[in-house]
């Protein structure tokens, strides 16, 4: 992408509001939960015998992010959700902490207005990892299967210097506000490690779309605080998690540079029955950059009885 455009995407950020009319072009549907409206996309691949999928994304890139996974559920029979969590893609920017508790309320107060009383399979990216273990702890027996890919909430991480600086009291959120726009779209496309550059274009503008509605900054800075730093109270989620023997599949890039992979030998304690697949040379937001890597990986285990 050239630098101009690039500029240009940056200085839009934040510069319009999420009215009617704004939510009226866009594709998807909405659902007005008590939490927030929620933006989202629906699909039936017909196949009545295999449990409803919801599609859980992680800390900036919303529902897109699963584009090619969503795709390829639903080519399989599946009944596939996707929506955006509150605060970023096109779901209201509400007054909240932003935390995993918050989310997964969210995550409930959608399966129940789309599929009220079923058993589904949730997937969760990055941070959306850790929304699925607080929605398993906060409302067991819900779950019928787990995929997580490359996430967060383990108590070793160990947060680099631009994720410490943005706690610190009252310069903290300022430092965020100035870097977060052109840092993330930045750090995406560097993420894209099997994409030509046609598609990191793409993958950019539209992340950029998004961030032009005002709210998407206060909500990513309160995520980092209150989710993706909270790992000591995500872990124990997790742990919660596990007591409940959902099956569980984990898939991790080597390459991951945003949720590094040397948290998974903490998870493989926490997550002790769990089955871990290794991607090597794979990014973090593989499920995007190898969209048919990850589907064939991931359709064995929802098969298993």
């Amino acid at each position: 992408m050239e630098k101009k455009e690039f500029n240009k995407l940056v200085k839009a950020a934040e510069t319009k509001k999420l009215t009617a009319k704004e939510k009226a072009k866009a594709p998807g549907e909405y659902l007005d939960l008590k939490c927030g409206f929620t933006h989202y996309e629906m699909k039936d691949g017909g196949d009545a015998s295999k449990p409803p999928v919801i599609l859980v994304h992680g800390y900036s890139t919303p529902y897109f992010l699963y584009d090619a996974v969503f795709e390829g559920l639903v080519a399989e029979g599946y009944r596939v959700i996707r929506y955006d969590l509150l605060g970023r893609g096109l779901s209201e920017r509400v007054k909240s902490k932003y935390d995993a508790e918050a989310f997964a309320v969210q995550l409930k107060e959608l399966a129940d207005a789309l599929i009220p009383n079923e058993k589904f399979i949730a997937f969760g990216t990055s941070m959306g990892g850790s929304i699925v273990a607080a929605f398993a702890a906060k409302y067991p027996g819900r779950l019928e299967k787990v995929v997580l890919y490359a996430p967060a909430g383990m108590d070793n991480f160990k947060p680099p210097i631009y994720m410490k600086l943005a706690t610190v009291p009252v310069i903290g959120k300022r430092i965020f506000s100035a870097v977060i726009i052109r840092s993330s779209l930045g750090r995406a496309g560097e993420e894209l490690l099997h994409a030509d550059e046609a598609k990191k274009d793409d993958y950019i503008r539209k992340m950029a779309y998004t961030m032009q509605y005002k709210g998407y900054i206060n909500g990513t800075y309160q995520s980092l605080k209150n989710t993706i730093l909270a790992t000591k109270k995500d872990t124990k989620f997790y742990k919660k998690m596990a007591k409940q023997n959902i099956p569980t599949l984990v898939i991790w890039g080597t390459e991951d540079k945003t949720m590094p992979i040397y948290q998974l030998d903490r998870m493989v304690k926490v997550l002790k029955d769990a089955e871990f697949v290794i991607f090597e040379g794979s990014s973090h937001i593989f499920l995007y950059d190898e969209g048919e890597r990850t589907v064939a990986h991931t359709l064995p285990f929802l098969e298993e009885e």
